[in-house]
C-alpha cells in the first residue's frame, strides 16, 4: 500500500503563508492525482486541491481560489501546497491525498491513499 507524509504545518498570523509538502512513494505518486483535503473540527472534509499526473488538470475548491497554488514534482514524488493571505477560516488539519481521477466534485469516499495529516492553524 502507497505512503504519502506530509509536512508543514503550523500555526500562522492571519495574512500571513504556509506552504505544506506531501512525500508519496512512487508507485502511489506516478499515476495519481494528488491533492489535499481539510477538515476542521466539526465539519465535513472538503476538497482544497487537486492536479494530476504530470501536472494536467488543477483543481481547487472555491474558497482557496486565488490564495492557493498545488504543484507537483516527479522527481521526488512529492506534491505542494502554497497558502498564502491566510485566513481563520482556513484552520483545520490538511490530508494529503491519492486518488484514481481529478474532478471538482470528488468525494473523499474516493480517495485510495491518505496521509496522516498536519495541523494549521490560523490565529488573528
Amino acid at each position: 500500500q502507497g505512503q504519502l507524509v506530509e509536512s508543514g504545518g503550523g500555526s500562522v498570523q492571519a495574512g500571513g503563508s504556509l506552504r505544506l509538502s506531501c512525500v508519496a512513494s512512487a508507485h502511489t505518486f506516478s499515476d495519481a492525482c494528488m491533492g489535499w483535503f481539510r477538515q476542521a473540527p466539526g465539519k465535513e472534509r472538503e476538497m482544497v486541491a487537486l492536479i494530476g499526473p504530470g501536472g494536467i488538470g488543477i483543481y481547487y475548491g472555491d474558497s482557496v481560489k486565488g490564495r492557493f497554488t498545488i504543484s507537483r514534482e516527479s522527481a521526488h514524488n512529492t506534491v505542494y501546497l502554497q497558502m498564502n493571505s491566510l485566513t481563520a477560516d482556513d484552520t483545520g488539519m490538511y490530508y494529503c491525498a491519492a486518488a484514481p481521477w481529478c474532478s471538482t466534485t470528488i468525494s473523499p469516499n474516493v480517495v485510495q491513499t491518505w496521509g496522516e495529516g498536519t495541523q494549521v492553524t490560523v490565529y488573528t
